[in-house]
This record gives structure tokens, sequence and C-alpha cells, in this order.
């Protein structure tokens, strides 16, 4: 009678401790932690470096919104900036390393140099996401070549789980992010 008793009151007690901590989670923690479940989702057991990034919390945005040029402000049209990092873009031909910023809203990723909108990436576009299951930062954007797109997009950034997550939540893509080996 009493190890029943026990157990019932064990699992309360937990019921109770987990209540209590969801209850005191705030808006900003509770955005953090649903991230890493898309994170640990699309990279648990595939990348390298992702048991050391499980510590690390995301941050809202690598730059501030007034970091970026007032032109590149005006081109963006007043679309809710939601992330704004740096990163090095690669050349398809040459493979030749540019510095740029990657900008992502709640319909596109722009790649951003300091006054221009290089490319733009609408979400409805998107065909893919792959890295490699290497510590090597590289992540590819597929996107079909046509008039407005000129291809595939190479980039390297310093936070590439961050990066990830945030482009997958945001179009809504976590299906099309591939881990490639090699």
């Amino acid at each position: 009678f009493l190890i029943q008793t026990s157990e019932m009151l064990r699992k309360i007690c937990m019921r109770n401790l987990v209540r209590k901590y969801c209850r005191g989670l705030t808006a900003e923690r509770k955005g953090q932690l649903q991230q890493k479940v898309v994170t640990s989702a699309v990279f648990s057991g595939k990348k390298e470096g992702y048991l050391e990034s499980l510590s690390q919390p995301f941050l809202e945005t690598r730059l501030k919104e007034n970091d970026l040029n007032p032109k590149v402000l005006q081109l963006i049209r007043g679309e809710n900036i939601k992330y704004v990092t740096p990163v090095i873009k690669y050349d398809r031909n040459g493979f030749k390393a540019r510095e740029r910023l990657l900008v992502l809203t709640l319909s596109s990723a722009y790649v951003v140099e300091m006054a221009k909108i290089k490319q733009k990436i609408e979400y409805s576009t998107l065909k893919g996401i792959s890295t490699s299951n290497l510590s090597d930062g590289i992540v590819v954007i597929h996107v079909p070549e046509d008039k407005q797109q000129k291809g595939d997009v190479i980039l390297q950034c310093e936070h590439i789980f961050e990066v990830v997550t945030k482009l997958c939540i945001l179009a809504n893509k976590q299906s099309l992010v591939k881990v490639v080996k090699g």
C-alpha cells in the first residue's frame, strides 16, 4: 500500500514541478526552446559540432536593423526583418569568397552587399537547404534557375545551426534540410 502511494505522490510531484517550470518560462525562453527542438530534429546525430551547440543559446539576431545600410532597408520596403547575420558567399564560378549579410524576413531571404541587394530568395521557391556533416559552416540554399535566380547560393557562416534553424522555421521547410556526408 505504501509503495503504491509513494509512486502516485512521485508522479504528482513531478507533474507539479514540470507545470511550475513551464509556467515560469518567458516568451523569449520558450521561443529558444522551440528553435532548439527544430535544430535537434534536423541535426541530431547527423552533423559534427551539434552536441557543442546545445549549450549555446540562439540570439534573436546577430546584427541590429540599424547596422544595415539605409538604402538596403528602403529596398526591403518595410518587410519585417527577423534575423541578420554576416556570411561569406562563394561565387558559383571560381568560388571567390565575398563578404555579405544574410537578411531573413517573413517572406524572403536576402543576400546583401553593403548598399545593394545581391539576391532575393523567396521562401516559396526554395527547393532545399544542404549542409555537410562536417563542422565547416557551409550551407547551400537550393533555388531553381530562372531569369530571376542565378542558381544555388553557397554560404559559409559562423553559427550554422542557428542560421539553418531560423531559415527553415521562417520558410516552414524543415523537411527540405539535408545533411550530406563528406
